[in-house]
């Protein structure tokens, strides 16, 4: 068990979120499901908790009413390490309900915000050479989903 995992509020379809992640990620599992008791808050017998990983990363997906939604200030951030990953991952969470936002944020078809990041993008931002760094936000700020090739010819000034 990882030391610190989030915990995401769903609005009594937690179980059909946690299934759907477990669709996207290669190597993902439900680890456990705690279902409520005669005690309540929620019908006895009913899913209140599922902890699943993906990947390895552990989560746990709660039924916790509709009092909180899900906002950008927390998003997910899926590495990917080609174009094709990228576009895989991107067409999976559009195609199935999802939201394109900009700058490689999408919000999926149950309010989660995630942001698909080609490896490489963040050491790019990061050169100490700043007119590179420049050129990469740039053309990041006009993108949706993101473009490795173009972004790789900003960073070299083509």
């Amino acid at each position: 068990m990882q030391k610190i995992a989030p915990c995401l509020w769903f609005d009594g379809n937690a179980e059909e979120a946690a299934n759907f992640y477990l669709s996207v990620f290669p190597a993902s599992r439900i680890a456990a499901t705690l279902h409520y008791t005669e005690a309540g808050p929620g019908r006895g017998g009913d899913v209140l908790a599922i902890t699943f990983e993906l990947d390895g990363q552990e989560f746990m997906a709660l039924n916790g009413g509709p009092q909180y939604q899900f906002t950008p200030a927390l998003s997910l951030m899926v590495h990917c390490a080609s174009q094709e990953e990228v576009d895989r991952y991107w067409s999976t969470f559009i195609d199935s309900g999802g939201t394109a936002v900009a700058c490689g944020w999408l919000r999926d078809r149950y309010g989660v915000s995630w942001q698909i990041v080609p490896d490489g993008l963040l050491e790019m931002l990061r050169d100490p050479d700043r007119d590179k760094a420049n050129r990469v936000m740039a053309s990041m700020m006009n993108m949706i989903k993101l473009d490795i090739a173009a972004l790789r010819k900003a960073y070299r000034g083509e």
